[in-house]
């Protein structure tokens, strides 16, 4: 599955393997019981400049061409808070991803205790406020097919990310980290 240029219809190329950097963030079906442990990530969401992908995960088992894209150490794959998308990739899905750098991580919170995530990110180096809908955060990423309103929340988390990390380099703010 595939989606135009967040925001607007479109057609992409079968996978992003030419670029050189990607926007990345995964989604799982939510747990609402105590104790009840996610057996997700369900979808993997992938963005460049033109394009998001948005690759189902259906009974555990992802394409090898997206493993192999993100193990590669050589291409960044930015995004927010992706300690548990790492942890649910190799866990899940056997995935150890290689280039993972953490945008939370790059941006100073005034509590050290909170990182700095897509919406405040963008406020501050956009000055826009970017929507993300609680109620479409904790839809159910694992039933297919994905209403168009999913793979928009989903598209654009992957894209805003990547646009933060391109707007971070050309300020020069980058000091580039593994998460």
């Amino acid at each position: 599955m595939h989606a135009g240029q967040p925001g607007s219809p479109g057609r992409c190329h079968a996978c992003p393997v030419g670029s050189a950097v990607l926007g990345f963030d995964t989604e799982s079906k939510p747990t609402f019981r105590k104790g009840e442990e996610s057996d997700g990530p369900h979808l993997i969401q992938l963005a460049d400049s033109q394009c998001a992908w948005l690759v189902p995960v259906v009974k555990g088992v992802l394409p090898e061409e997206i493993k192999a894209l993100l193990a590669d150490p050589a291409r960044p794959l930015v995004g927010f808070d992706l300690v548990s998308d790492r942890a649910l990739l190799k866990s899940r899905l056997g995935v150890e991803c290689g280039g993972l750098i953490d945008l939370g991580n790059l941006l100073p919170s005034d509590d050290a205790r909170i990182t700095v995530g897509a919406v405040q990110a963008v406020a501050r180096l956009f000055g826009q406020y970017f929507r993300k809908s609680k109620k479409l955060s904790t839809t159910n990423w694992s039933r297919l097919p994905l209403s168009p309103a999913q793979q928009a929340y989903a598209g654009n988390d992957a894209w805003v990310a990547l646009r933060v990390y391109q707007e971070l380099q050309a300020r020069g703010l980058l000091q580039e980290t593994a998460a």
